[in-house]
């Protein structure tokens, strides 16, 4: 079970965007990397005739963070969170208070 997933609120403990809070865009499939809206803006350049982009021209969108450098949010602040068994199923728990993140909306 991932500790960050799509949709939750997380903010980034290390680097040039620290204590900044987002939402999490992306979550990339080996599961170390993490793309935050607003966060590390990265320019593209991209030809016409692209995807996209018909006119072609400097796009910006986020790049990816490494997962260790963001934390989930709680109403407490940032918090580790641990993986417990409740009602026979696994659940993150914050381990700041020990409440249960929000459902994520997908």
């Amino acid at each position: 079970m991932q500790r960050i997933r799509k949709g939750d609120l997380v903010e980034v403990t290390a680097g040039a965007d620290r204590g900044k809070q987002g939402r999490v865009m992306a979550v990339k499939p080996g599961g170390q990397r993490v793309r935050v809206e607003k966060m590390r803006m990265q320019k593209r350049h991209l030809k016409p005739g692209r995807k996209g982009a018909r006119t072609g021209g400097i796009v910006e969108q986020e790049g990816y963070l490494h997962i260790s450098n963001v934390m989930l949010v709680s109403h407490d602040g940032p918090s580790r969170t641990r993986i417990e068994v409740q009602a026979g199923s696994r659940v993150r728990v914050f381990a700041k208070g020990g409440t249960v993140p929000d459902p994520v909306e997908s």
